[in-house]
């Protein structure tokens, strides 16, 4: 069971890496968040699990304010400096938890969260949050990587990604990601499905990952049935995997 101290104790000690990251600064799905957000220069912004600070740092220019905030200290550290190394001057850093946000009720006129979802061990508390602190009206931008609908792809991405990272909780279904939104009251007012490509290396060293870890996992996905290699468009060489293929998405929802 992930708990918040894996969190903090994974991130913790991998946040340079992700402020780093070529996936989490340049990746396609930040700009698409921009693109599909209106904005008008007045709002307050909150990014909730802020990471290394990428997406706080793409919508600080074009909002009045954004908080950044994330449950680890080393992480909110390296994002101020990432941020302020750019000249923004409108963000603020709060250490706080995704699902207990430590803000008033209809408090922010845009939310954002990108890459982070997945770690929540009580996402039904965070989207709770999320709708108590947006303003009526209020735009939730969400992007995170998901699971496929079928079982058996479901558990073989949610299996690798434990393996590797012990604070990775769940990558939830795109229908599951819908429910829950409506259920408490969100319009979901735009959905993009995207693959996103993980580099097997970089990826199992963005988490440290042990070389007996990299072993057991590169053995485990060599070894897959031919539907999930095809699925997961699996790249081998010499019995190494090279890379694979993921789901990922991004949304834009009002609160009713």
């Amino acid at each position: 069971m992930t708990t918040k101290k894996d969190v903090q104790s994974q991130f913790g000690r991998s946040a340079k890496a992700y402020v780093s990251s070529d996936l989490h600064k340049l990746g396609k799905d930040l700009s698409l968040l921009l693109e599909i957000a209106n904005i008008k220069g007045k709002e307050k912004l909150l990014d909730v699990a802020t990471g290394g600070g990428h997406t706080a740092n793409a919508f600080a220019p074009f909002v009045q304010e954004v908080t950044a905030l994330d449950l680890t200290p080393e992480m909110l550290a390296v994002a101020k400096d990432f941020i302020e190394s750019n000249g923004f001057q409108n963000v603020n850093f709060v250490e706080g938890d995704a699902e207990a946000l430590p803000f008033a009720e209809d408090a922010f006129d845009i939310i954002t969260c990108r890459i982070a979802p997945h770690h929540f061990p009580h996402i039904d508390q965070f989207i709770t949050e999320v709708y108590r602190t947006l303003k009526p009206g209020g735009q939730f931008l969400l992007d995170d990587n998901i699971a496929p609908e079928d079982e058996k792809s479901d558990q073989f991405y949610n299996t690798i990604e434990k393996e590797r990272d012990y604070s990775h909780f769940r990558a939830w279904k795109k229908t599951e990601w819908i429910q829950k939104l409506e259920a408490v009251g969100f319009n979901i007012e735009v959905f993009h499905r995207f693959e996103k490509t993980f580099e097997f290396d970089s990826w199992c060293e963005r988490m440290q990952v042990t070389p007996a870890t990299k072993e057991k996992l590169n053995t485990f996905i060599l070894h897959v049935p031919d539907q999930l290699k095809q699925k997961f468009q699996i790249q081998m060489t010499d019995d190494r995997v090279l890379s694979f293929t993921g789901e990922a998405m991004v949304l834009k929802a009002i609160k009713a």
